[in-house]
């Protein structure tokens, strides 16, 4: 599914100095709000900050100034309001992480004025950053979001439940963090384990064979140059996992994988019963080194190419 947003170049906000004309400026909520929206007004960037990296910080944290948030009628111009998210998301990869989940946080805060607007704009968090269809999708951006809403004055405890627990299936396997160990069954029978397998890299490749997207990146990490040529090296480890409980579909697919990997089934469905990997989106890829600490999560075959890429190169 691809979302039907066009994402304004980022170049657009950090090299230009133009700005959106207007009328979300703020108002009293005594006052009566007429629904005259048109489009976002952005801030003005100060003209001394010429380096787009100064330009994209200032841009992050100051975009939703002139927005009222107390005003429902944003809900009812998404051709707005979502082309607005998009972009404010775009922008969050050009600033530091730590940086851009504040920014994230403190955006979601702000919505805490009127309960229809704090739904609105954390449903679109949900659709861009949290939803496995979307290209934006980002666990790092999405975490102050449900951090933000576990802590809303707005929400029951049971509208809670949910992003509690997503919150604690995001904090597994983070970016940085050592990957959760698991045992897996060869179709010989042999068994091993993650923490077993001694590599500079290891690519975790959780999938469920027959599926579309599975076979497309099946063919991707096969005709990846660098996958090959570290595969040959003895420098990575494919481990190619099914978490499923229909072997016989395992099995009949098995012709499908190369044969340099490790390809395997989790016979006690720990990964999926004891949720120590988020499977919403199947398939989903995971680069280790060789401590087993993540480098990359759900990412996609291009992200794992360019990342093995410059390693090679330093």
């Amino acid at each position: 599914m691809k979302m039907n947003i066009n994402i304004i170049p980022v170049l657009c906000f950090l090299l230009l100095c133009s700005c959106k004309n207007g009328n979300a400026s703020s108002q009293s909520t005594n006052e009566t709000i007429q629904d005259t929206i048109k489009s976002i007004t952005l801030p003005a960037i100060p003209a001394m900050m010429t380096a787009p990296e100064q330009r994209a910080d200032f841009l992050v944290k100051h975009y939703w100034d002139n927005v009222n948030f107390a005003d429902t009628n944003y809900i009812h111009h998404p051709e707005v309001t979502e082309q607005a998210w998009a972009d404010y998301c775009d922008i969050l990869n050009h600033v530091p992480l730590e940086t851009a989940q504040e920014a994230m946080r403190k955006t979601i805060e702000r919505t805490n004025v009127d309960k229809k607007v704090f739904t609105y704009i954390t449903d679109l968090a949900d659709k861009y950053l949290y939803d496995p269809n979307s290209p934006m999708r980002n666990e790092e951006f999405y975490i102050p979001v449900l951090d933000a809403m576990l802590d809303s004055p707005l929400l029951e405890e049971i509208e809670k439940v949910r992003p509690k627990a997503r919150r604690e299936l995001a904090q597994k396997n983070r970016i940085g963090t050592k990957a959760l160990n698991f045992n897996y069954t060869l179709a010989s029978g042999a068994q091993g384990s993650l923490y077993q397998l001694q590599a500079e890299y290891i690519l975790l490749f959780i999938n469920n064979p027959g599926c579309h997207a599975c076979t497309e990146t099946i063919d991707a990490l096969r005709n990846a140059p660098i996958i090959n040529q570290l595969l040959e090296q003895k420098r990575l480890t494919v481990l190619s996992i099914y978490p499923d409980e229909e072997l016989d579909e395992w099995r009949k697919h098995l012709n499908e994988f190369p044969q340099e990997w490790i390809n395997g089934y989790d016979k006690k469905f720990a990964i999926k019963e004891q949720q120590l990997y988020d499977l919403k989106a199947i398939p989903t890829l995971y680069l280790l080194n060789k401590e087993k600490t993540v480098l990359l999560k759900d990412a996609t075959t291009q992200a794992v190419e360019e990342y093995l890429l410059i390693k090679s190169e330093q």
